[in-house]
């Protein structure tokens, strides 16, 4: 074979083998950039799921954080809506008490209103009666004065007839001894001087009543007629209105944690019974049952209801109450025109705004008393402003009375005299009642009617029917323990003790005495307001029989 082809062929397989393995070359290295771009791939599909799995599980989460914020949207949302409803509610209560507040105030601007047309015709009456009373007293002096001259008269004629019978009985027994004569014609004069002073006697009382009465009238009248007064009357027991029966079961809380909580604050029994949309608060302190009414209305109306919130409310209800208190006093003083009262004392006399006597309020009672008894000390000469301070302050132990044992005018006179109160002043709060001490000072007398005054006058208080009847029954035993009395009737509701006697045990003068002494009897035996007139009937009966 020829060389050249030996090299051809040589060329040939190299060049054969050079593409073999070139082309193997090239395969593996397809093939290395075949598993290299299938693993970029792999992991780039692995970093797509991961990118993925990521994804899914942010969005996952922002779906849950969604739900969660709107889950906690719509509670606050709920939340809202229901402060906004309670809200709501609260309001219209509000408005709802407004409403009724102002209804009341427009009856009570009607009924000042109306009392006020009232006293105008009261004032137009009594002028009109004290111009027929004048009227009456001039014609009564004139009649007086007639009757005192036919009186002269009638004695000397008296008198006349009475020398010619003395002569005609000294002519009668000129047979008896000196001595004898002497002892009858003298036993003769003195009947007759007895019996024309027992006549005089009642001519000078008759007088001297009518124009004591008249008097008395006049002052009492023109008292009466200056001071014009309201009575608030008060019990032992305050209705608070609920606005729903539920609301009792917010009340007594769980296992009665809440009303043991707001009674054991207050010092106040609370009674939730079956009466509807009501609770009941019983305490025989009055100051203590306003603090428990005002603290139970304020939980109401708020709504929250827990014995923090109860402790709140009760220290804001008594913080309230002690502002009445002091407004009240001051108030008292302005209305008596009183000066010269210690702070601390206008504070005790505020107390009596929630004190009751026989459903007569006793800061307005007391202010009544204090302004009729300036007025009389007035009119009298007395020392107005004595009587105006121990006036307004005569009941202030009733604002104490559950505190310091005693009659309450000695626990007032106690109080007068730890402020300094002068010693008239003292004394005319002590002896406002006589039971505490008679009274020994002009002023103490005026205080001592003044109190009767406001305590009887029609309307100021009221008594329970076992009183009454008591009273009645008393009256008629003191005047049937007197000899000669044959009936007696308590009439005008005890203002009036009429007695039947018999003619033939009592005269004309004895029943005069005894009218005093039924009188005596009664005032030592018995308390009572105002006065009682003793009427003595002594009625003779002549029968005859036509046959």
């Amino acid at each position: 074979m020829p060389i050249f082809l030996v090299f051809i062929l040589i060329a040939v397989a190299a060049a054969g083998g050079y593409g073999a393995a070139r082309y193997l070359t090239t395969q593996q290295d397809k093939l290395q950039l075949e598993e290299q771009l299938r693993l970029v791939r792999e992991e780039h599909e692995d970093r797509l799921m991961e990118l993925q799995r990521q994804q899914s599980a942010t969005l996952r989460e922002t779906k849950e954080e969604n739900a969660r914020a709107r889950a906690t949207l719509e509670s606050e949302l709920r939340e809202r809506r229901t402060e906004a409803r309670a809200s709501e509610q609260r309001m219209q209560q509000r408005e709802e008490t407004l409403d009724r507040k102002a209804e009341a105030q427009e009856r009570r601007e009607r009924a000042a209103a109306q009392r006020e047309q009232d006293v105008a015709r009261q004032h137009e009456q009594l002028e009109a009666q004290r111009g027929a009373i004048e009227r009456d007293r001039t014609a009564a002096k004139q009649e007086m004065a007639r009757e005192r001259e036919a009186l002269a008269q009638e004695l000397t004629t008296l008198r006349a007839a009475f020398a010619q019978e003395r002569q005609h009985e000294l002519e009668r027994v000129a047979v008896l001894s000196r001595d004898e004569a002497r002892a009858q014609v003298i036993a003769s004069i003195e009947e007759g001087a007895r019996e024309d002073a027992m006549r005089r006697v009642r001519e000078i009382e008759a007088q001297a009543r009518e124009e004591a009465d008249a008097r008395a009238r006049e002052i009492i009248t023109l008292a009466i007629q200056r001071c014009a007064s309201d009575q608030v009357s008060e019990v032992a027991i305050a209705v608070v209105p609920l606005p729903n029966d539920e609301m009792k079961g917010r009340i007594i809380g769980r296992e009665g944690r809440n009303i043991r909580t707001l009674e054991a604050a207050t010092g106040v029994d609370l009674v939730i019974d079956d009466t509807p949309d009501t609770v009941i608060l019983s305490s025989f302190d009055p100051v203590r049952r306003e603090v428990a009414r005002i603290a139970l209305t304020k939980l109401i109306i708020d709504g929250r209801i827990h014995p923090a919130r109860i402790e709140e409310m009760v220290e804001k209800a008594r913080q309230e109450v002690e502002t009445v208190i002091r407004e009240e006093g001051e108030r008292a003083l302005v209305e008596a025109n009183v000066v010269g009262i210690q702070t601390e004392l206008a504070k005790m006399i505020g107390r009596l705004h929630f004190r009751t006597s026989y459903g007569q309020n006793v800061l307005n009672h007391s202010i009544e008393v204090a302004v009729l008894a300036g007025i009389m000390a007035s009119e009298l000469g007395a020392d107005a402003h004595v009587c105006k301070v121990a006036g307004l302050m005569h009941d202030l132990g009733k604002a104490f009375d559950q505190e310091i044992e005693g009659p309450h005018a000695l626990i007032s006179g106690e109080i007068a005299k730890r402020f300094g109160k002068s010693p008239e002043i003292v004394h005319a709060i002590v002896a406002h009642h006589a039971m505490e001490g008679d009274p020994m000072s002009l002023e103490a007398v005026i205080v001592q009617a003044a109190d009767a005054i406001s305590a009887s006058r029609p309307g100021g208080r009221r008594e329970t029917v076992e009183l009454y009847m008591k009273r009645l029954d008393m009256l008629e035993q003191i005047a049937n323990s007197f000899t000669g009395v044959e009936k007696s009737f308590a009439v005008q509701a005890g203002r009036e003790v009429r007695i039947i006697v018999k003619p033939e045990e009592i005269n004309e003068f004895q029943a005069n005495q005894l009218a005093r002494d039924v009188a005596r009897k009664i005032e030592e035996s018995m308390d009572y307001p105002g006065q009682i007139k003793i009427a003595v009937v002594r009625e003779t009966r002549s029968v005859e029989y036509a046959k």
